[in-house]
């Protein structure tokens, strides 16, 4: 089985070891580079894990915090975790001795079941 991949942000972090407590003081740094964002999208950018990142945006963070994208991107793997589906075997049951009991046929009209022949 495979495990499940995730990534950790790590981008609100590092501006807080570089003293950068606002998410808008990326955006003038961001548009020397020509990068220009808008405060709601840099905001997004440092408080949410991105599921897609343009590489210029990444080059460009990693040029204003002095870091590697290995710093910014941390993956982690965590195991998946198996879901029962029932078509699985259960192992032992416990009821391999039970057999099925012989039906009797009854006629129309036999009020009480005679010897079985």
């Amino acid at each position: 089985m495979t495990d499940k991949l995730t990534i950790r942000w790590h981008l609100r972090q590092i501006m807080a070891t570089r003293g950068m407590f606002q998410t808008t003081d990326l955006v003038p740094l961001l548009a020397e580079r020509d990068i220009h964002l808008s405060r709601e999208q840099v905001f997004r950018l440092v408080t949410k894990t991105p599921q897609r990142l343009n590489m210029e945006i990444l080059a460009a963070l990693c040029d204003i915090l002095n870091v590697g994208p290995s710093e910014l991107i941390e993956p982690i793997a965590q195991p998946r975790h198996e879901s029962k589906t029932g078509t699985e075997e259960a192992g032992p049951s416990g009821i391999g001795e039970l057999r099925p009991v012989r039906a009797r046929v009854r006629r129309p009209g036999q009020d009480r079941p005679g010897p079985s022949v």
